[in-house]
């Protein structure tokens, strides 16, 4: 849900670029997300700050998350939480503490062994650099950013707009990816996307995650049979099938970027999704991680 400063903003920017004829469908559709983008190198001289890349500020007593096979996960990014307390986010997240983010090898594409850590703030006051292990489950070595957030605005992007409702006889595509662009006020240091569309072709991202979250089933790229599982597991309650995948959230996107030196696939994102009740919970434990590549 939008708060009320960027409903005005969001309205404002549909009337500036004509596009009224879908002004309903977006005050709908458009999420309230948080982008990550890059402001420096990372340094390391203060520990705590947000950083993708690098190595993360973990406390002693913390052990670095390991795969199936025991080698040491790839860190990917550490987000303080109380930098988010100045945005207009919608309070799903804690107000204070730290996200960590791992991956494990990123083959095959979805249910990517991963590991999301949240740590309190009382918990991070011995929190130093922690040097990566030699080996990691990715080879690759990636460049540490500092990172500072900010609230935006997130339409549907081409995997899940409705054509017939953003397009007419004056408008196509590329005029609503204008007005996409002004939305977000998308950079070239954005880095990472929570609570947005992911990127996807289909759609069905959310059937995927919520799916195995839910029964462990793998997605069989069937919408229909992935909602008769679901439904199956909630005691054939459909309604509430559904409400499960409307609440499986994207907790975090994290893009292909040369500088940092991510590259998921052939420059992919790399997605995490959590359900809403295990986020207002506090709980980071029961995760999924998959990867679009086009």
């Amino acid at each position: 849900m939008l708060s009320e400063n960027l409903k005005n903003r969001l309205g404002q920017l549909v009337c500036e670029h004509q596009f009224e004829h879908a002004l309903d469908y977006l005050q709908a559709s458009v999420r309230q997300g948080i982008r990550w983008s890059k402001k420096e190198i990372e340094n390391y001289r203060e520990a705590g700050a947000s950083r993708i890349g690098g190595d993360p500020d973990l406390p002693v007593g913390v052990e670095w998350p390991l795969d199936s096979e025991g080698t040491p996960m790839t860190f990917l990014a550490q987000l303080r939480l109380s930098e988010l307390a100045a945005q207009e986010e919608s309070s799903l997240l804690p107000k204070e503490g730290m996200l960590y983010f791992f991956v494990g090898v990123d083959e095959p594409a979805y249910n990517i062994e991963h590991k999301v850590l949240y740590l309190r703030d009382e918990e991070l006051e011995e929190a130093h650099r922690r040097l990566a292990p030699e080996q990691t489950s990715l080879e690759e070595q990636f460049k540490g950013y500092r990172v500072e957030a900010r609230s935006t605005m997130e339409p549907p992007n081409y995997g899940y707009v409705d054509y017939e409702l953003v397009e007419d006889e004056e408008h196509d595509y590329e005029q609503y990816e204008d007005l996409c662009f002004e939305l977000t006020e998308a950079n070239s240091n954005d880095l990472a996307v929570m609570f947005g569309y992911p990127a996807t072709q289909h759609g069905d991202c959310e059937y995927e995650a919520a799916l195995q979250m839910l029964t462990g089933a793998e997605y069989n790229y069937s919408v229909q049979d992935a909602m008769k599982q679901i439904a199956a597991h909630l005691k054939g309650d459909a309604h509430k099938a559904e409400q499960e995948v409307r609440d499986t959230l994207l907790l975090l996107a994290l893009d292909s970027d040369q500088e940092v030196g991510f590259c998921w696939w052939d420059a992919g994102e790399l997605q995490f999704f959590i359900r809403k009740q295990d986020l207002l919970a506090g709980n980071f434990s029961h995760t999924y991680c998959s990867l679009y590549s086009s």
